[in-house]
C-alpha cells in the first residue's frame, strides 16, 4: 500500500514540477497571470470611487473592490486549471501522458496544484496594490477571507471538471466553453447585489450555487460586521457535491475517450 502511495505521489509531483517549470521559464505567462486581476481591480476601484458619494451601500468598507477581487479568484482558479489541460491537448500530449502509469485522478491533483499557484500569483499582487491605490485591504477580513477564497477556488475547480470532461470527449471544438461557463453563473451569484434583488425564479437557481452564499457572507461581514459561518458551510457543502459530480463526469468521459482512442486525437 505504501509503495503504491509513494508511486502516486511521485507521479503527481513530477507532473506538478513539469507545469511549474513551464510557468517559471516563461515571464510573459507570469505577467499575464498577474495583469488581468490587477486591471480588474484598477477599473472597478475607480468605478467604486465614482459611485461612493451617491451609493455608499455599494462601496462601504471597500465592498465593490473586495467582491471583484474575490470573484476573480473563481475565474483564475478555473482558467488556470483548464489552460494547463488545454496545453496538453494543443501539444497532443495526452496520449503520451497516459502511456505512462498515470491515473486520471493523479492528473486532476497535479492540475489543481498548479492552478492554486497560478491563482495566488494572479490575486496576491492585485490585492496588495488595492491598498495604496484605493486604501482597501481584503486582508482586513482576517480568517474569513481564507474561507471565501478557498470556497471560490473549489467552485472554479468544479467547473473545470465539467469543462475538461467535455474537452476530452469532444475535442478542441469545445474550447470556448473554458471562457463561457464561469460567467454563466455570474448573474445568479449575487456578486454585486444581495439575493433579494433577484426575481423569484432566479433566486431559486441562486440558492443552489455556492457562490451565492460566499458573496452573501462577504456582504454580511463587510457591511454588518457579522461572520455568517452558516453561509460558508452551505457553500462548502455545495462545492463538495459539485466537485464530486465533476470528477465523476471527468472520469466517465476519460473512460469513453480511452475506449475510442480519442486521447491520441486530442489535438485535432
Amino acid at each position: 500500500m505504501t509503495v503504491h502511495s509513494d508511486s502516486s505521489l511521485n507521479r503527481i509531483s513530477a507532473l506538478f514540477i513539469r507545469y511549474f517549470y513551464l510557468l517559471r521559464s516563461s515571464w510573459p505567462r507570469i505577467i499575464e497571470i498577474a495583469y488581468w486581476p490587477t486591471m480588474q481591480m484598477v477599473v472597478w476601484g475607480f468605478v467604486s470611487k465614482h459611485f461612493a458619494p451617491s451609493s455608499p451601500e455599494l462601496t462601504a468598507g471597500g465592498l465593490l473592490i473586495s467582491v471583484v477581487l474575490i470573484w476573480d479568484t473563481l475565474f483564475r482558479s478555473h482558467i488556470s486549471y483548464t489552460l494547463a489541460f488545454l496545453e496538453e491537448m494543443w501539444s497532443r500530449n495526452l496520449g503520451n501522458l497516459f502511456v505512462a502509469p498515470l491515473r486520471p485522478w493523479e492528473l486532476i491533483l497535479s492540475l489543481s496544484s498548479i492552478s492554486m499557484i497560478r491563482t495566488l500569483i494572479g490575486m496576491v499582487p492585485a490585492a496588495l496594490l488595492a491598498i495604496p491605490f484605493f486604501g482597501v485591504s481584503v486582508f482586513d477580513m482576517g480568517m474569513p477571507l481564507a474561507f471565501f477564497f478557498f470556497n471560490l477556488v473549489l467552485t472554479g475547480w468544479a467547473i473545470s471538471q465539467f469543462v475538461t470532461a467535455i474537452l476530452i470527449r469532444y475535442g478542441l471544438g469545445a474550447e470556448s466553453l473554458s471562457w463561457v461557463l464561469p460567467f454563466l453563473i455570474a448573474p445568479f451569484s449575487c456578486i454585486y447585489y444581495p439575493l433579494s434583488t433577484l426575481p423569484e425564479w432566479m433566486r431559486r437557481i441562486a440558492e443552489f450555487l455556492p457562490t451565492t452564499y460566499v458573496f452573501e457572507g462577504m456582504r454580511a461581514l463587510l457591511l454588518d460586521g457579522v461572520w455568517r459561518k452558516d453561509l460558508l458551510l452551505q457553500a462548502f457543502g455545495l462545492n463538495l457535491v459539485y466537485l464530486t459530480i465533476g470528477v465523476v463526469t471527468f472520469l466517465f468521459s476519460f473512460r469513453i475517450a480511452r475506449k475510442h482512442g480519442l486521447l491520441l486525437q486530442s489535438g485535432e
